[in-house]
């Protein structure tokens, strides 16, 4: 299948890497940039190292006008979406789009609801949803292996240096609509939600520490309750120096199962354990973009095979407002100073 990317900042290389991954599956046959000079630069670098021979395009709208391509990868930042979305959109093209989905549930339903009235596929890149570790844990408990789960543990203990922040409209409300929730928790709240279900009440406090100059929060405590009944906690930060892997403990009636990075231990009531996969970089230290490919490849060769055979992609755009349904009661009990129950935010 042909694809396109819209927006190249930092995540777009990966992108690159992960379609060349796909061995033909997936080419890359158009960019677009805001400044049309960027995008010619980074098909040329693109053609240089042998990871296809993309086009440059000067607008969205010459992408979604184009028939040669099937679908169009979006990694603008979240201020930037509505206009490509919807051109993209009217024109029938269906969208796969880094997250968040925008900088608010509302903005974030709005797009939603853009793609459901054109009835164009939208997929959303969480991809930690498809690390092997997850999707054994998964399937686990859809089986019940665990039991009942009581207790979730969520810790994003990440570092971001001072020039990560010093960037213009980084981890401001106007450009990415947040700070460490929005723009790094986000994963992994996603993970833990595919895990446990809904969340219904959460209490938090969202700061930002004297380690970071920055507008929005740089950590995040709280408690949260399921609607299964589990309670948790959840700790994110990215003051964390150096930073570490983000990792999700379930505690069943039968074991307890924690993944980090991209290893998942099992220890069971019996007092045997078990481990599946192996970690990896996740991006949690100074460099933001210490990870691999592969989970990319694996979200766009899970879209490319949704488009294929008529079905809804592993992580929707509708499935992706649960994690922005959250983050925005996190953010509101911080800021209201009180336990806010996700039913009324809206």
């Amino acid at each position: 299948m042909r694809a396109a990317l819209i927006g190249l900042g930092m995540v777009a290389k990966t992108h690159v890497a992960a379609i060349a991954a796909t061995k033909g599956r997936i080419t890359l046959e158009a960019l677009c940039a805001r400044h049309p000079e960027r995008a010619e630069a980074f098909a040329q670098e693109v053609s240089q190292a042998g990871q296809g021979t993309p086009k440059a395009y000067k607008s969205v709208a010459e992408i979604a006008a184009d028939p040669d391509i099937d679908f169009a990868i979006v990694l603008t930042p979240p201020n930037a979406r509505i206009e490509a979305v919807e051109a993209l959109a009217a024109a029938g093209k269906p969208i796969l789009m880094e997250k968040p989905v925008e900088r608010t549930l509302k903005a974030a339903t709005r797009i939603v609801e853009i793609c459901e009235a054109a009835h164009v596929p939208l997929g959303i890149v969480l991809q930690h949803r498809m690390r092997a570790s997850a999707r054994r844990l998964s399937e686990m408990l859809a089986e019940g292996a665990l039991g009942e789960i009581g207790l979730v543990e969520i810790t994003v203990p990440w570092w971001r240096e001072q020039s990560y922040y010093d960037e213009p409209g980084r981890g401001t409300y106007a450009r990415d609509g947040g700070g460490v929730l929005i723009s790094q928790a986000i994963h992994t709240l996603d993970l833990a939600l595919s895990l446990t279900g809904p969340a219904t009440r959460v209490q938090a406090m969202a700061r930002t520490s004297r380690l970071h100059r920055m507008e929005a929060e740089d950590i995040v405590s709280g408690g949260i309750d399921y609607a299964s009944g589990a309670v948790g906690s959840l700790f994110a930060t990215t003051a964390s120096y150096p930073g570490s892997a983000e990792s999700i403990l379930l505690h069943g009636t039968k074991g307890s199962a924690r993944i980090v990075s991209g290893q998942l231990d099992l220890n069971w009531r019996d007092g045997t354990t078990e481990s599946f996969g192996e970690g990896s970089g996740t991006g949690g230290g100074a460099d933001p973009m210490a990870f691999t490919h592969e989970w990319h490849q694996a979200i766009l060769e899970d879209f490319a095979d949704a488009l294929e055979h008529n079905r809804a992609p592993i992580v929707t755009g509708r499935a992706a407002l649960a994690v922005h349904h959250l983050i925005e009661a996190l953010v509101t009990s911080s800021r209201e100073g009180r336990a806010i129950t996700l039913s009324e935010i809206s």
